[in-house]
């Protein structure tokens, strides 16, 4: 595909993609990738299960693999696309990466970061929601809904 066709759809569905690992692997099911220029730079998904560690949310994954790969813990020009709404903690680490975009598909209104405060990225950070929305939203609720079966 060429890099003048790749959309917010497209970078969303290889978030997507990272959410069924994570499913899979019996984890929230979240997925999250960093892009610079067109490229997937950084990839990630909930992994807290398997390494035993609360911090291990997709976000935070993608965001390190990104830092890595440039390395340089600043994300100025890249988005990161996440199924979900950022927490708080994935929101904060947004902000000192100094991220560039956020872009994600289902609201979390329980524990997203803009319950809590819309001034919690960086000042510069721009932020587009509702990105295959009912895609990320039923992927979610199909794993909450067999857990409270």
């Amino acid at each position: 595909m060429s890099p003048a066709l790749l959309t917010d759809d497209y970078f969303m569905r290889q978030a997507l993609a990272e959410a069924h690992l994570a499913l899979a692997e019996g984890e929230i099911p979240i997925g999250a990738v960093v892009v610079l220029n067109q490229t997937i730079i950084g990839r990630g998904h909930n992994q807290t299960e398997r390494l035993h560690d609360v911090t291990a949310h997709a976000e935070m994954l993608a965001l390190t693999a990104a830092a890595n790969y440039l390395g340089n813990k600043y994300l100025t020009n890249c988005i990161l696309y996440v199924t979900v709404e950022p927490c708080v903690m994935c929101a904060g680490a947004s902000a000192w990466a100094q991220l560039g975009t956020v872009v994600f598909g289902t609201e979390e209104p329980k524990t997203g970061y803009r319950r809590h405060t819309l001034g919690l990225l960086h000042p510069r950070t721009q932020v587009r929601a509702g990105v295959c929305a009912a895609e990320c939203a039923a992927l979610m609720q199909a794993f909450f809904g067999g857990k409270r079966s």
